[in-house]
């Protein structure tokens, strides 16, 4: 990628040893795994531990084959694939390229579609009793993408019918789930290497009435799980799914679960209500944190932090919307559907004495049905094989350009006459919304809004399922935009203003508490101070500035946000009355997508003190780290295709990362 100067490298090395907090590398704990009957290689060894907590990547949204929808379009490799993916190995994309990582990841989790699990595959299997299923006549013919659009469309709609008991019973479908679930759990258990690699077992739950997405993901603590997931074919009600889990707890199975793409759940994922309508009390608050306590904020569909209409005083809110439901062109509703909406609302709850349903910890993911990661910007790999696999298919660069294996297709044509406005109250009266200058050069689809996110951090004591899962338990994660930033934050009354100083990092977990945890209001009613850094990827762009986004709610019982620059780059200093670093000049040259070479920090840090503090109101504090601006995945391609950029898209995003927050409690 772009590249950063030998001097920059070392820094960043030497503070990342810092920041990772690396004392008492001599104490050990012992990693056992459990006999349940499923293969796994997994041995009883001593691990080295830290007590200051290491940061550690990984992607805890991948598909294979074994999830329909990955399959009908073009994905053949298995989990074990993906694993060995993940580990460093090269992987074949759906059109033929290779996909490979700069650098192996630390921990993944295939979560295939639990719903008909396996069953595309088993209906071309001419061995099969489902592939003489009249549904199995869908798969038979998928040389095009309209094809293969026409099979994807007509299996969905088959199991939303209500008729799926008989695949999956008269013609032996649910034989099929169970043996394609033990595979995505066998290969999870065989890749497993304490220390080194660290695998959870999961699944995606896929719930999404009109279009409105529900879906979670769900991941496993250890190496046991039911014969069969739960899936939207028991119940499409997500505190089913919830009771479920609870049951799993009940017999020594932890799980938890994570939404994703609240952007595209029309206000659902985020609504201040039950499933069915009825006005949340205690129980749904604490039913629900006991089982999400993480939520997916940034992924190739979109970023769900916040929106330009939630927050006009933000100037970063921007980033990466994808604007509709899922696998439509309709609108999704605003409110409801972003995270930091859903934080203040808790705090209002909170306000009125009423349990906090909305406190969750973030963490990024791909969402990819390659089986690999999404990609750098540099080398997206979109996320469904044939439908967006290259610059042509995501439509980054004029139709005539660049070579389809199939047919180019326009997945919503344009209508004659172009409408003033997009309504979204159905898919039959939606219109198309990128009918206007150059429409007739480019095609036109959703996988446009798409991009190359994300990843999950953690902070974890060893790279192992007990240490990594409890830092999904307690919060202490953060996501990124695609870029292995690292973030800390801390917050307490009684820091130490030299991060530098040794033992700093054990000090702040002594007298503090990390991201994901409560600040109580000491006797005194001091304002506390918080310890924001973070440290760039070397093989990404160095920082530009790291903020602090506080919510809090007033006297009147109204929800606030503001945000707070708080340390920038190349020793521009904050103003104090409007919170904003200077600009710092730096640029991406859309010419060849170089960065500029002498701007930008490698490492920010801060001990900050909120200037607006007040002791008798509930708030929230995250943080978010950005990078200077770097090429966009839709640039990077018409550079690649030697075209300019599409003039609709941006060209050019900030790369960032988001802590989890920390809630501040009177």
């Amino acid at each position: 990628m772009n590249s950063i100067s030998l001097f920059n490298v070392l820094v960043v090395s030497l503070i990342a040893v810092i920041l990772s907090g690396c004392s008492d590398p001599g104490s050990t704990v012992t990693v056992e795994s459990k006999d349940n009957g499923i293969s796994s290689d997994v041995v009883g060894e001593s691990l080295t531990s830290n007590p200051d907590r290491n940061a550690y990547f990984g992607d805890l949204h991948v598909h294979s084959a074994h999830s329909f929808d990955a399959y009908v379009y073009g994905t053949i490799a298995r989990p074990d694939d993906a694993y060995r993916y993940a580990k460093g190995e090269v992987l074949a994309h759906p059109l033929g390229y290779e996909m490979g990582l700069n650098k192996p990841l630390d921990f993944y989790s295939v979560t295939d579609h639990a719903v008909f699990l396996g069953i595309a595959q088993s209906m071309l299997d001419k061995g099969s009793k489902l592939s003489t299923h009249e549904t199995a006549k869908y798969f038979e013919k998928m040389d095009t993408v309209t094809e293969r659009r026409a099979a994807f469309v007509r299996m969905v709609s088959y199991v939303v019918s209500g008729n799926h008991d008989e695949i999956l019973d008269e013609y032996d479908g649910l034989e099929i789930v169970k043996t394609a679930w033990s595979d995505v759990v066998n290969a999870a258990n065989r890749h497993y290497e304490p220390g080194k690699f660290t695998t959870f077992i999961g699944y995606e739950y896929t719930p999404a009435p009109q279009n409105q997405n529900l879906h979670r993901n769900v991941i496993f603590s250890g190496s046991e799980a039911p014969s069969v997931p739960f899936s939207r074919l028991d119940s499409g009600n997500p505190e089913d799914l919830w009771a479920w889990m609870d049951g799993l707890r009940d017999r020594g199975i932890d799980t938890l679960a994570i939404p994703h793409n609240s952007n595209g759940s029309n206000g659902e994922t985020f609504r201040v209500g039950y499933f069915d309508g009825r006005e949340i009390d205690d129980d749904y608050a604490e039913l629900r944190m006991r089982n999400e306590p993480l939520v997916e904020v940034t992924q190739v569909k979109g970023t769900s932090e916040t929106h330009p209409l939630l927050s006009p005083n933000d100037e970063w809110s921007n980033f990466e919307i994808m604007p509709f439901r899922i696998s439509t062109q309709v609108i999704s509703n605003v409110s409801g559907s972003y995270v930091r909406e859903a934080y203040l609302n808790g705090l209002k709850l909170e306000a009125q004495g009423r349990a906090n349903p909305f406190e969750f910890g973030l963490i990024g993911a791909s969402d990819t049905h390659n089986a690999s990661y999404a990609g750098d910007e540099s080398e997206f790999y979109g996320k469904v094989g044939l439908v967006d696999g290259n610059a042509a298919l995501r439509a980054a660069v004029p139709s005539q350009i660049g070579s389809n294996p199939m047919e180019s297709l326009d997945i919503y044509p344009c209508p004659e006459t172009v409408p003033t406005k997009t309504t979204g109250e159905s898919s039959s009266s939606a219109k198309q919304i990128w009918c206007g200058e150059d429409s007739d050069r480019y095609r036109e689809t959703y996988t446009t809004y798409w991009g190359a996110s994300g990843l999950t951090g953690v902070w974890a004591e060893q790279n192992s399922r007990e240490s990594i899962y409890d830092a999904f338990r307690r919060k202490e994660t953060f996501a990124t935009s695609g870029p292995r930033i690292q973030v800390r934050f801390f917050g307490g009354f009684d820091h130490s203003a030299n991060l530098n100083e040794e033992g700093a990092i054990g000090k702040a977990y002594k007298n503090g508490v990390p991201m994901g945890g409560e600040l109580r209001s000491d006797a005194e009613g001091s304002s506390p101070k918080f310890l924001v850094w973070a440290i760039q990827d070397t093989a990404s762009a160095p920082l530009q500035r790291a903020q602090v986004i506080k919510g809090w709610i007033t006297d009147e019982g109204e929800p606030k946000e503001q945000v707070y620059d708080v340390a920038c780059s190349d020793g521009l200093e904050v103003d104090s009355k409007t919170h904003r670093c200077p600009d710092n000049g730096s640029r991406a040259d859309l010419t060849d997508c170089s960065i500029s070479s002498d701007s930008g920090a490698a490492s920010l840090s801060v001990d900050w003190e909120d200037p607006d503090f007040d002791p008798r109101q509930r708030a929230i504090y995250y943080v978010r780290v950005l990078e200077n601006p770097t090429c966009r995945w839709s640039t990077w391609d018409a550079l690649a295709s030697g075209v300019s950029p599409r003039p609709d898209f941006p060209a050019t995003i900030q790369e960032r990362a988001w802590s989890s927050p920390i809630w501040y409690r009177p």
